[in-house]
């Protein structure tokens, strides 16, 4: 079975060519600030991006003709179990205005129907951002207005955790874990027996992390808000990419942390070490959601090719269950194995209800 896989990005529009589990070639297509700036809306890029994929694949010496299946990374809908995804017309009209706002990843069904069309393929996505197994006393916040939502890592959380539980032999549905993907965002989720019960919502609770600030002190928010100083696009920012290591350091980038860090410079490891102290918290309070019962802890994502963040958490949450650290992110094999699952007819495709 060969796959064709579209992951959008802000910046970025990643493809890749899998023949059954192996990658046959991988790359990036960039994208300028300027370029993206000139549309109005993320549906709006379709044809702008289509046209450079189409290019990539053609350098690449590839047709689409080739291919059995397109599938692209799931956007912002309404919340849904996890599991592949066939995009119909339906779906493909929820993309091009989800429920969920604008975002970058709603493009991967997208172009995936698009191109799946000229071809007479199918097209899928794989557990979008907003898959929610979460159970119903997880979704209470204490405020009635504000019920908890499930927006996270998912597609590379439950990809990583299928990879560790199979080199153990195992199965997905066998284990409880604990996954923490430290990116940009970081969300950090249990998993019983094969579902998401329980994450954090990166863009708003949780550790803070290299551009957000995770949660907040509440009342003093509600002050910020009506200080007058700031809009509410400009608290957003603030909280979504102004907040975190950036606040404090000015940058986002953890390598030029740790390098003022060990350079001596004790702010920065002040912040280092409260990025790791807040995940290892919410790790703690995972374990909880899971009475304990925790077969493994998994440190995935970006950051966890720090040795000093996985050492830092590592030390405060080992007496819980054995670390795992699988550093990267899982993504693009994520998607080709969804798509072969229901290609080889291991699992059927799930079909979205507007």
């Amino acid at each position: 079975m060969k796959v064709f896989v579209i992951n959008p990005g802000s910046t970025s529009t990643k493809v890749a060519s899998y023949e059954n589990e192996i990658c046959l070639w991988k790359q990036g297509i960039g994208h300028s600030s300027s370029e993206i700036n000139a549309f109005s809306r993320v549906g709006e890029q379709l044809e702008y991006r289509t046209r450079l994929v189409l290019r990539t694949l053609e350098e690449n010496g590839t047709s689409l003709e080739e291919f059995d299946a397109i599938v692209g990374r799931g956007g912002m809908l309404k919340p849904l179990v996890g599991g592949t995804y066939l995009v119909d017309l339906d779906l493909f009209r929820t993309l091009q205005d989800p429920p969920g706002g604008e975002h970058a990843s709603n493009l991967g069904g997208i172009m995936a129907y698009h191109l799946g069309q000229r071809m007479h393929i199918p097209a899928y996505i794989v557990d979008p951002i907003t898959v929610d197994e979460m159970e119903p006393v997880a979704r209470l916040s204490g405020l009635l207005e504000l019920p908890r939502l499930s927006q996270s890592h998912a597609l590379n959380m439950k990809a990583v955790a299928r990879k560790v539980v199979r080199e153990m032999g195992k199965t997905y549905e066998d284990v409880n874990l604990i996954v923490a993907h430290l990116g940009g965002g970081i969300s950090v989720s249990s998993h019983r027996k094969g579902k998401m019960i329980d994450v954090n919502n990166a863009n708003s609770e949780g550790p803070y992390s290299v551009e957000r600030s995770g949660t907040l002190p509440a009342s003093q928010l509600v002050k910020l808000c009506y200080s007058g100083e700031f809009s509410e696009k400009q608290v957003l920012t603030k909280i979504t990419k102004e907040g975190g290591m950036f606040s404090y350091l000015g940058t986002k980038d953890a390598r030029v942390a740790e390098e003022r860090m060990l350079a001596g410079e004790p702010v920065a490891k002040l912040i280092l070490e409260g990025l790791c102290y807040q995940v290892a918290k919410e790790i703690g309070a995972m374990a909880t959601v899971l009475a304990g019962d925790v077969d493994h802890i998994v440190l995935t994502g970006g950051l966890a090719f720090s040795e000093f963040v996985t050492r830092e958490i590592t030390r405060r949450v080992l007496f819980i269950a054995p670390v795992i650290v699988s550093p990267g992110e899982e993504e693009m094999a994520a998607l080709a194995q969804g798509a072969l699952r229901v290609l080889r007819g291991e699992e059927n495709a799930l079909i979205y209800e507007a």
